[in-house]
């Protein structure tokens, strides 16, 4: 899951400062799920931006909608009567949702109204934490399902380093050591000769080799 979070309202009140109709648009994929940019959100920012805007004596009408998904074209093409209607279009979707809309929408500017943070789930009601760096070379099956790039403050590949005391990252101590939790789930699955594996300094170039990485399933494509 994408995880996102909210830009200052005053941000986005900026972005539109030129603007007297804009189309907000959530999303109800992932930032959804982590109460940013869903339904609701997309309302209370609408509701934020018109107050902000009557304050200084002008108006803002405000659209509202929400696209299951941004992401996916089949989901943003039912957009294009409320977009030709808008001077702008403000995106709760992740920065790949407002860079499909702003493809999709040629003619209006599509304006972010989150920050894109990391890839990762809800570790508690209202907590997300990154568990997957996209690196495109997974190694978990080494690991017992616990990635050392993004979990080792270090991002280290073979054993924990000199700093990690009693199973704490030196880091900070409310950071397990990523070894440390890499040890007991090998140890209760009876494969601590894994530990012992040399993993290769990791081949950074499979998640950057210029341009964006894309990947195509000859069985899905049209």
């Amino acid at each position: 899951m994408i995880i996102a979070e909210p830009k200052p309202i005053q941000e986005v009140a900026e972005y539109i400062k030129e603007y007297h109709k804009v189309l907000v648009v959530g999303c109800g994929g992932c930032t959804s799920v982590c109460l940013s940019g869903g339904e609701t959100e997309a309302d209370i920012l609408a509701t934020s931006l018109r107050i902000l805007r009557k304050k200084e004596g002008q108006k803002l009408e405000t659209v509202v909608t929400t696209a299951t998904r941004q992401c996916e074209p089949e989901f943003i093409d039912g957009l294009k009567e409320l977009v030709d209607e808008a001077e702008a279009v403000i995106s709760l979707g992740c920065g790949v949702g407002v860079q499909f809309l702003a493809e999709r929408f040629q003619e209006k500017w599509v304006l972010p109204a989150l920050n894109t943070i990391l890839a990762g789930g809800t570790v508690q009601p209202g907590q997300w934490e990154e568990r997957c760096g996209l690196c495109g070379d997974c190694q978990l099956h080494l690991t017992g399902g616990i990635c050392p790039v993004i979990r080792c403050a270090k991002s280290i590949q073979n054993g924990p380093c000199g700093g990690s005391q009693n199973g704490v990252c030196e880091i900070s101590t409310e950071m397990p050591c990523a070894w440390q939790l890499i040890y007991e789930k090998l140890t209760v699955l009876n494969r601590l000769d894994l530990m012992l594996a040399y993993r290769p300094a990791k081949d950074w170039s499979k998640e950057r080799s210029g341009g964006p990485r894309k990947m195509k399933r000859e069985d899905a494509a049209l």
